[in-house]
Protein backbone atom coordinates (compact mmCIF):
# COMPACT_ATOMS: atom_id res chain seq x y z
CA UNK A 1 0.00 0.00 0.00
CA UNK A 2 1.16 3.49 -1.14
CA UNK A 3 0.87 6.17 1.98
CA UNK A 4 0.53 9.73 1.32
CA UNK A 5 -0.57 12.97 2.67
CA UNK A 6 -0.48 16.01 1.83
CA UNK A 7 -3.53 18.39 1.70
CA UNK A 8 -4.33 21.37 0.66
CA UNK A 9 -3.14 23.73 3.48
CA UNK A 10 0.29 22.03 3.06
CA UNK A 11 0.48 23.09 -0.45
CA UNK A 12 -0.20 26.53 0.26
CA UNK A 13 2.06 25.99 3.60
CA UNK A 14 5.18 25.31 1.34
CA UNK A 15 4.62 28.22 -1.09
CA UNK A 16 4.43 30.75 1.97
CA UNK A 17 7.47 29.15 3.58
CA UNK A 18 9.16 29.50 0.05
CA UNK A 19 8.39 33.06 -0.16
CA UNK A 20 9.56 34.08 3.18
CA UNK A 21 12.91 31.97 3.19
CA UNK A 22 15.17 34.75 1.95
CA UNK A 23 14.39 36.63 5.54
CA UNK A 24 15.77 33.95 7.15
CA UNK A 25 19.31 33.10 8.70
CA UNK A 26 18.95 29.65 10.36
CA UNK A 27 16.87 26.91 9.72
CA UNK A 28 15.54 24.54 12.53
CA UNK A 29 14.34 21.13 11.57
CA UNK A 30 12.72 19.40 13.87
CA UNK A 31 13.25 15.18 13.22
CA UNK A 32 11.38 12.44 14.89
CA UNK A 33 14.34 10.68 16.57
CA UNK A 34 12.49 7.20 16.45
CA UNK A 35 12.53 7.59 12.80
CA UNK A 36 15.31 10.23 11.86
CA UNK A 37 15.45 9.85 8.08
CA UNK A 38 12.13 9.08 7.20
CA UNK A 39 10.90 12.13 9.13
CA UNK A 40 13.47 14.49 7.71
CA UNK A 41 11.40 16.05 4.88
CA UNK A 42 13.41 16.52 1.57
CA UNK A 43 11.80 19.43 0.85
CA UNK A 44 13.24 21.16 3.55
CA UNK A 45 16.17 21.22 1.73
CA UNK A 46 15.43 22.85 -1.43
CA UNK A 47 13.52 25.51 0.54
CA UNK A 48 16.13 26.23 2.89
CA UNK A 49 18.65 27.65 -0.04
CA UNK A 50 21.90 26.64 1.45
CA UNK A 51 20.75 28.42 4.99
CA UNK A 52 22.98 26.70 7.79
CA UNK A 53 20.32 24.09 9.78
CA UNK A 54 19.63 22.73 13.26
CA UNK A 55 18.92 18.85 12.97
CA UNK A 56 16.92 18.61 16.24
CA UNK A 57 16.12 14.44 16.99
CA UNK A 58 12.48 15.18 19.04
CA UNK A 59 11.01 12.78 21.26
CA UNK A 60 14.62 11.20 22.29
CA UNK A 61 13.41 9.42 25.48
CA UNK A 62 10.72 7.55 23.10
CA UNK A 63 13.87 6.73 20.92
CA UNK A 64 16.53 4.04 21.24
CA UNK A 65 19.60 5.73 22.53
CA UNK A 66 22.55 3.60 21.35
CA UNK A 67 21.02 4.45 17.42
CA UNK A 68 20.15 8.11 18.36
CA UNK A 69 23.84 8.84 19.28
CA UNK A 70 24.71 6.96 15.40
CA UNK A 71 22.16 9.45 13.98
CA UNK A 72 23.49 12.04 15.47
CA UNK A 73 27.07 10.95 13.92
CA UNK A 74 25.34 10.94 10.91
CA UNK A 75 24.28 14.30 10.68
CA UNK A 76 27.02 15.98 12.73
CA UNK A 77 29.40 14.85 10.19
CA UNK A 78 27.66 16.84 7.45
CA UNK A 79 28.87 20.70 6.74
CA UNK A 80 26.25 23.54 7.77
CA UNK A 81 24.47 21.35 9.89
CA UNK A 82 24.05 20.61 13.60
CA UNK A 83 22.05 18.13 15.30
CA UNK A 84 21.04 17.31 19.19
CA UNK A 85 19.11 15.20 20.78
CA UNK A 86 16.35 16.58 22.67
CA UNK A 87 12.97 15.84 24.16
CA UNK A 88 10.73 18.74 25.10
CA UNK A 89 11.26 18.14 29.12
CA UNK A 90 15.02 18.90 29.13
CA UNK A 91 14.57 22.59 29.67
CA UNK A 92 18.42 23.62 29.70
CA UNK A 93 19.20 22.09 26.36
CA UNK A 94 15.96 24.06 24.73
CA UNK A 95 17.24 27.21 26.09
CA UNK A 96 20.61 26.55 24.80
CA UNK A 97 19.19 26.82 21.08
CA UNK A 98 19.07 30.87 20.69
CA UNK A 99 22.40 30.54 21.04
CA UNK A 100 23.37 27.65 19.09
CA UNK A 101 21.38 30.01 16.50
CA UNK A 102 23.23 32.95 16.68
CA UNK A 103 26.92 30.73 16.76
CA UNK A 104 25.77 29.98 13.24
CA UNK A 105 25.04 33.24 11.60
CA UNK A 106 28.04 35.31 13.62
CA UNK A 107 27.50 38.03 11.23
CA UNK A 108 23.87 39.35 12.28
CA UNK A 109 25.06 39.05 15.63
CA UNK A 110 27.48 41.68 15.14
CA UNK A 111 25.44 44.01 13.43
CA UNK A 112 23.53 43.93 16.70
CA UNK A 113 20.12 42.42 14.55
CA UNK A 114 18.04 39.77 15.76
CA UNK A 115 19.13 35.95 14.08
CA UNK A 116 15.57 34.75 12.14
CA UNK A 117 14.88 31.35 12.38
CA UNK A 118 12.34 29.44 11.04
CA UNK A 119 11.64 26.01 12.58
CA UNK A 120 10.11 23.58 10.00
CA UNK A 121 9.80 19.52 10.11
CA UNK A 122 6.48 17.00 9.33
CA UNK A 123 3.31 16.99 10.96
CA UNK A 124 2.92 15.76 15.24
CA UNK A 125 6.53 16.12 15.63
CA UNK A 126 6.53 18.58 18.27
CA UNK A 127 7.53 21.72 16.60
CA UNK A 128 4.51 24.13 18.85
CA UNK A 129 5.85 22.16 21.85
CA UNK A 130 9.40 23.05 21.22
CA UNK A 131 8.31 26.95 20.72
CA UNK A 132 6.58 26.95 23.83
CA UNK A 133 9.08 25.49 25.91
CA UNK A 134 11.40 28.17 24.23
CA UNK A 135 9.40 30.87 24.83
CA UNK A 136 8.06 29.98 28.52
CA UNK A 137 4.31 30.22 27.89
CA UNK A 138 1.70 28.47 25.73
CA UNK A 139 1.82 30.59 22.98
CA UNK A 140 1.27 28.19 19.97
CA UNK A 141 -1.16 26.01 19.61
CA UNK A 142 -0.34 22.07 21.15
CA UNK A 143 -1.88 18.64 19.86
CA UNK A 144 -1.28 14.91 19.77
CA UNK A 145 -2.22 15.01 15.98
CA UNK A 146 -0.95 16.10 12.93
CA UNK A 147 -2.21 19.39 11.32
CA UNK A 148 -2.72 21.26 14.48
CA UNK A 149 -0.26 24.27 12.98
CA UNK A 150 -1.96 25.50 10.11
CA UNK A 151 -0.46 29.30 9.30
CA UNK A 152 3.10 30.68 9.96
CA UNK A 153 3.64 32.55 13.49
CA UNK A 154 6.20 34.57 14.65
CA UNK A 155 7.17 35.11 18.21
CA UNK A 156 10.37 37.38 19.25
CA UNK A 157 12.17 36.22 21.89
CA UNK A 158 16.21 36.31 23.49
CA UNK A 159 17.12 38.70 20.60
CA UNK A 160 15.64 36.13 17.58
CA UNK A 161 12.76 36.30 16.08
CA UNK A 162 11.37 33.21 15.72
CA UNK A 163 9.00 31.81 12.91
CA UNK A 164 6.38 28.48 13.25
CA UNK A 165 5.57 26.80 10.44
CA UNK A 166 2.70 24.33 9.89
CA UNK A 167 3.73 20.72 9.26
CA UNK A 168 4.54 19.93 5.77
CA UNK A 169 4.74 16.74 4.52
CA UNK A 170 5.83 16.26 0.56
CA UNK A 171 3.29 14.76 -2.22
CA UNK A 172 4.96 11.68 -2.83
CA UNK A 173 6.72 9.28 -0.21
CA UNK A 174 8.81 7.06 -2.91
CA UNK A 175 9.71 4.68 -0.26
CA UNK A 176 7.76 2.19 1.57
CA UNK A 177 9.08 1.86 5.07
CA UNK A 178 8.99 5.60 5.67
CA UNK A 179 5.48 5.69 4.44
CA UNK A 180 4.46 2.49 7.35
CA UNK A 181 6.71 4.36 9.44
CA UNK A 182 5.32 7.67 9.83
CA UNK A 183 2.01 6.59 9.66
CA UNK A 184 3.32 4.64 13.07
CA UNK A 185 4.92 7.16 14.30
CA UNK A 186 1.61 9.60 14.13
CA UNK A 187 3.22 12.01 11.26
CA UNK A 188 -0.09 11.17 9.25
CA UNK A 189 -4.13 11.18 10.51
CA UNK A 190 -5.04 7.56 11.20
CA UNK A 191 -8.72 8.75 9.43
CA UNK A 192 -5.74 8.40 6.09
CA UNK A 193 -4.83 5.14 6.21
CA UNK A 194 -5.28 1.72 6.92
CA UNK A 195 -5.07 1.18 10.78
CA UNK A 196 -4.69 -2.62 10.24
CA UNK A 197 -2.00 -2.09 7.72
CA UNK A 198 -0.04 -0.17 9.87
CA UNK A 199 -0.58 -2.02 12.98
CA UNK A 200 0.49 -4.89 11.29
CA UNK A 201 3.85 -3.55 9.64
CA UNK A 202 4.49 -2.61 13.21
CA UNK A 203 3.75 -6.20 14.92
CA UNK A 204 6.35 -7.10 12.32
CA UNK A 205 8.68 -4.99 13.20
CA UNK A 206 8.30 -5.00 16.54
CA UNK A 207 8.66 -9.20 16.88
CA UNK A 208 11.91 -9.13 14.80
CA UNK A 209 13.98 -5.90 16.29
CA UNK A 210 12.08 -5.64 20.10
CA UNK A 211 10.50 -8.91 20.53
CA UNK A 212 11.46 -8.70 24.36
CA UNK A 213 9.49 -5.72 25.00
CA UNK A 214 6.39 -7.52 23.76
CA UNK A 215 6.58 -10.54 25.66
CA UNK A 216 7.13 -7.54 28.81
CA UNK A 217 4.25 -5.34 27.62
CA UNK A 218 1.22 -7.88 26.67
CA UNK A 219 2.82 -10.38 29.70
CA UNK A 220 3.51 -13.53 27.00
CA UNK A 221 4.95 -16.88 27.94
CA UNK A 222 5.25 -17.15 24.05
CA UNK A 223 5.44 -14.85 20.97
CA UNK A 224 3.66 -15.04 17.78
CA UNK A 225 5.83 -15.53 14.63
CA UNK A 226 3.86 -13.28 12.15
CA UNK A 227 2.09 -9.77 12.56
CA UNK A 228 -1.28 -10.56 12.22
CA UNK A 229 -0.71 -13.63 15.00
CA UNK A 230 0.40 -11.09 17.17
CA UNK A 231 -2.37 -8.91 17.11
CA UNK A 232 -4.63 -11.86 17.68
CA UNK A 233 -2.73 -12.22 20.99
CA UNK A 234 -3.02 -8.88 21.92
CA UNK A 235 -6.75 -8.77 21.19
CA UNK A 236 -7.01 -11.39 23.54
CA UNK A 237 -4.97 -10.23 26.00
CA UNK A 238 -6.91 -7.22 25.92
CA UNK A 239 -10.54 -8.58 25.51
CA UNK A 240 -10.54 -7.56 22.16
CA UNK A 241 -13.35 -10.02 21.45
CA UNK A 242 -16.24 -10.04 18.92
CA UNK A 243 -19.23 -12.85 19.52
CA UNK A 244 -17.89 -15.99 19.47
CA UNK A 245 -14.34 -15.38 20.84
CA UNK A 246 -13.14 -13.87 17.80
CA UNK A 247 -10.65 -11.43 17.72
CA UNK A 248 -11.04 -7.44 17.09
CA UNK A 249 -8.19 -6.62 15.06
CA UNK A 250 -9.19 -2.78 14.54
CA UNK A 251 -9.23 -2.31 18.30
CA UNK A 252 -6.29 -4.93 18.82
CA UNK A 253 -4.23 -2.38 16.22
CA UNK A 254 -4.91 0.73 17.89
CA UNK A 255 -3.73 -0.52 21.53
CA UNK A 256 -0.56 -1.42 19.59
CA UNK A 257 -0.43 1.62 17.86
CA UNK A 258 -1.41 3.76 20.62
CA UNK A 259 0.93 2.16 22.92
CA UNK A 260 4.16 2.66 20.37
CA UNK A 261 3.39 6.37 20.37
CA UNK A 262 3.31 7.13 24.04
CA UNK A 263 6.53 4.78 24.59
CA UNK A 264 4.42 1.81 26.90
CA UNK A 265 6.55 -0.42 24.40
CA UNK A 266 9.74 0.91 25.50
CA UNK A 267 12.65 3.39 23.93
CA UNK A 268 12.19 1.95 20.13
CA UNK A 269 13.52 3.46 16.84
CA UNK A 270 12.62 2.41 13.46
CA UNK A 271 15.81 2.68 11.59
CA UNK A 272 19.36 2.94 11.68
CA UNK A 273 22.11 4.45 9.77
CA UNK A 274 23.48 1.03 8.49
CA UNK A 275 19.84 0.33 6.90
CA UNK A 276 19.72 3.75 4.63
CA UNK A 277 23.29 3.42 4.05
CA UNK A 278 22.27 0.29 1.88
CA UNK A 279 18.96 2.10 1.20
CA UNK A 280 21.20 4.71 -0.55
CA UNK A 281 24.09 2.32 -1.75
CA UNK A 282 21.00 0.19 -4.23
CA UNK A 283 19.63 3.51 -5.37
CA UNK A 284 22.91 4.65 -6.66
CA UNK A 285 22.89 1.33 -8.41
CA UNK A 286 19.82 1.22 -9.81
CA UNK A 287 20.01 4.83 -11.02
CA UNK A 288 23.72 3.79 -13.00
CA UNK A 289 21.89 0.48 -14.37
CA UNK A 290 19.06 2.77 -16.20
CA UNK A 291 21.83 5.11 -17.23
CA UNK A 292 23.76 2.27 -18.72
CA UNK A 293 20.44 1.21 -20.35
CA UNK A 294 19.82 4.37 -21.67
CA UNK A 295 23.03 5.20 -23.10
CA UNK A 296 22.96 2.12 -24.68
CA UNK A 297 19.93 2.63 -26.18
CA UNK A 298 20.64 5.93 -27.59
CA UNK A 299 23.53 4.48 -29.28
CA UNK A 300 21.94 1.64 -30.95
CA UNK A 301 18.00 2.98 -31.02
CA UNK A 302 17.54 -0.72 -33.37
Amino acid sequence: MSINWFPGHMHKARKEIAKTMDEIDVVIEVLDARLPQSSENPLVDSLRKGKPVIKLLNKSDLADPDVTAQWLDFFNAMDGMQALALDTDNRKLIKRLPELCKQLVPSRVAQGRPVRAMIMGIPNVGKSTLINALVGRRIAKVGNTPAVTRHQQRFMMQGMALSDTPGILWPKIADRDSGYRLAASGAIRDTAIELEDIALFTASFMLESYPQRLMERYRLTTLADIGDELLDQIGRKRGCLRPGGIVDRHKASEILLMELRSGKLGRITFETVAEWDEKRRQAALEEAERLAALDEQQQDPT
